[in-house]
C-alpha cells in the first residue's frame, strides 16, 4: 500500500474514535520526497483552524528579532519594558516579591514560576464555551488571585500562559505596534502567509470541541493573543515551521539557546517558545523513538520537526478533552514513513 494511502488509513481509523470529530494532517520531509495532506470528518486539508498555543512559536520569533535587532535584551527586567504596567504583587513566593527580578529569559523559558492565568477559572469557561474578552489587566488579575508555582530561574520550567501574554506585552511596547500588525510585517509577509493571523471576528474556520459540544468562544481565542490565538492552515503552519527550524526568522546563531531544555512535565521539555518530546525507550518497548522538536496545544493542534528522519508533522483534532493524544500520533504516522522508506 502507498505511504498515501497508510497515512489516510491512519487519520480515518482515528476520526472514528470517540469525541474526534475532525482530524487534519501534513506530513513532508525535507527532501519533499514525502509530501502528504489529508483530512477526515468534518474538515479538509484546506480549512483555516486555531493553532493554539502552537502562537508560543510566533511570539518567541518575535521576541529573538527584537533581540537580534538590539531593541530588547532577554536578561533585561519585564518592568524596565513595560514601564506603564503595574506588576506589583504579581509574583510573591513565601513573603518575597519577585516581579521587579523577572526578565524576558524567564517568560520564554518558562522559568518565571509565575501561575497561569488559564487555570483560572477561564479554563473552564471555555470548555463551558462561555466566551468573553479580556485584556492585560484581567490576566494579571487573574494570575495574582493563584497560588504562585515556583520562585524565578527555579531550574525548571512551569508552564503558564501568562508568560507569554506579557511577551506579547514586551512586543507590542518595543514596536510600538498591536501584536498582530508586528506578526503580520515580521513574519506572515515576509513567508507570504495570507491566513494566519490573530483571531479577528468569529470565524475560526474549524470549530474546536470538548467532547461533543463545539465550543463557541471567539472572544477569548482572540484575547490569548500571543499565547494561543493565532489562526493558520496547515500549509501555512508548515511553511513557518520549516522556517523556524531552518533559523530562516533570527540569527541562526540563536538556535542553540532557544534549545537550551528544562523538564516541564513528562514526557516534554522546553526551550525558548519549543517543546522536545523524546519517549524513554522502557515505554515503547525499548524501540528508539524520534526526537520531536515544535509545540503543541489544547485543541490538539500540533506542529513538530524529527530532526533524524528530517520529517515535518503539522495537524490538528481540534478536541480539548485530550491535549496529549497527538504525542502518540505523531510517532505511529513516523513509523509509516520509516516503514515505507526502509522497503
Amino acid at each position: 500500500m502507498a505511504l498515501a494511502e497508510e497515512l489516510q488509513d491512519l487519520i480515518d481509523g482515528e476520526c472514528a474514535k470517540k469525541n474526534t470529530h475532525a482530524l487534519i494532517l501534513r506530513v513532508q520531509s525535507a527532501d519533499g520526497q514525502v509530501d502528504f495532506r489529508g483530512g477526515a470528518g468534518a474538515s479538509t486539508p484546506d480549512t483555516r483552524f486555531p493553532v493554539a498555543s502552537i502562537s508560543k512559536m510566533f511570539t518567541a520569533t518575535l521576541i529573538m528579532q527584537l533581540a537580534d535587532e538590539g531593541r530588547i535584551d532577554l536578561d533585561q527586567s519585564v518592568q524596565s519594558l513595560l514601564t506603564d504596567v503595574d506588576l506589583t504583587g504579581l509574583h510573591v513566593v513565601k513573603g518575597v516579591n519577585y516581579e521587579a527580578d523577572l526578565t524576558v529569559r524567564h517568560l520564554l523559558h518558562q522559568t518565571s514560576g509565575l501561575a497561569d492565568y488559564y487555570e483560572s477559572d477561564l479554563a473552564a469557561d471555555l470548555k463551558e464555551g462561555n466566551d468573553r474578552s479580556y485584556d492585560l489587566d484581567d490576566v494579571l488579575r487573574m494570575t495574582k488571585a493563584l497560588m504562585p508555582q515556583s520562585a524565578p530561574a527555579s531550574g525548571r520550567s512551569f508552564y503558564s500562559d501568562t508568560n507569554y501574554q506579557l511577551l506579547g506585552a514586551v512586543i507590542e511596547a518595543a514596536t510600538g505596534q498591536t501584536y498582530d500588525h508586528a506578526l503580520q510585517g515580521r513574519i506572515c509577509e515576509p513567508l507570504g502567509l495570507k491566513q494566519t493571523a490573530v483571531l479577528q471576528g468569529a470565524d475560526v474556520g474549524l470549530p474546536i470541541y470538548h467532547e461533543t459540544r463545539v465550543l463557541t468562544v471567539p472572544r477569548i481565542l482572540t484575547s490569548m493573543g500571543p499565547d494561543g490565538g493565532i489562526v493558520s492552515t496547515m500549509d501555512e503552519l508548515l511553511t513557518f515551521l520549516r522556517a523556524f527550524m531552518g533559523n530562516q526568522l533570527f540569527k541562526p546563531e540563536n538556535a542553540a539557546q532557544m534549545r537550551q531544555w528544562n523538564r516541564l512535565f513528562f514526557p516534554v521539555q522546553y526551550g525558548h517558545g519549543l517543546m522536545r518530546i523524546k519517549l524513554p525507550r522502557w515505554m515503547t518497548l525499548f524501540r528508539a523513538t524520534p526526537e520531536l522538536i515544535g509545540h503543541s496545544g489544547s485543541s490538539g493542534s500540533f506542529a513538530f520537526h524529527a530532526p533524524e528522519p528530517d520529517i515535518y508533522v503539522v495537524g490538528t483534532f481540534n478536541q480539548t478533552d485530550a491535549p496529549q493524544r497527538p504525542i502518540g500520533f505523531m510517532l505511529r504516522v513516523l513509523r509509516l514513513v520509516a516503514k515505507q522508506r526502509a522497503t
